[in-house]
């Protein structure tokens, strides 16, 4: 693979990249720390991750634990997590906070399905449009006559790998994901 494909393929790689993160933040059965990965906490007046500002760990299963470092953000941890979509009543104990899955309902699983669904057609329209960027540059290239009528063809067949090639990613993706989604 020529380094004019290298670009195509890390912005394809990225669009895979970022639809598994956004796979890490919905909820399935079981409480993952990475559900809490969009939220920010107001510490001494800077939004920070709220995996900086104490531990994250998951003491069964079907809850999480946060332990700040420092006590006095206890309550700035706890409206952060309510401002959030995290779904999830925090319960603070004055020394660390406790969130609660509950079991998700059938009806939920569904929901969460088809928004698995949905980030999975916004990763391939992704990268089917990383692939008529590409296109629009070779036939630029080929009408400039920087690249031959053979080269073009070539290309064209390399970049439509790519495309399936990551496509499959973001099927297989998708398919683990919502295997994990609808195990009880």
């Amino acid at each position: 693979m020529s380094n004019q494909y290298q670009e195509y393929q890390d912005k394809m790689q990225k669009t895979v990249d970022v639809l598994k993160n956004e796979f890490t933040t919905i909820r399935t059965g079981r409480p993952s720390a990475a559900v809490l990965n969009k939220v920010s906490v107001d510490y001494y007046g800077v939004p920070t991750p709220i995996q900086q500002v104490g531990t994250i760990s998951s003491p069964d299963a079907h809850s999480l634990m946060i332990q700040p470092y420092d006590a006095s953000v206890l309550k700035a941890v706890e409206k952060a997590i309510l401002a959030s979509d995290v779904g999830i009543t925090p319960q603070n104990d004055g020394k660390a906070i406790r969130l609660t899955f509950p079991p998700l309902t059938e009806e939920r699983r569904r929901e969460l399905t088809k928004l698995v669904a949905k980030y999975a057609e916004e990763a391939k329209v992704a990268i089917r449009n990383v692939r008529r960027d590409a296109m629009d540059d070779f036939k630029a290239q080929k009408k400039a006559s920087e690249m031959t009528e053979d080269d073009y063809k070539l290309a064209e067949k390399e970049i439509q790998n790519l495309t399936d090639k990551f496509i499959k990613d973001v099927d297989a993706e998708s398919a683990k994901k919502e295997k994990e989604l609808l195990e009880i």
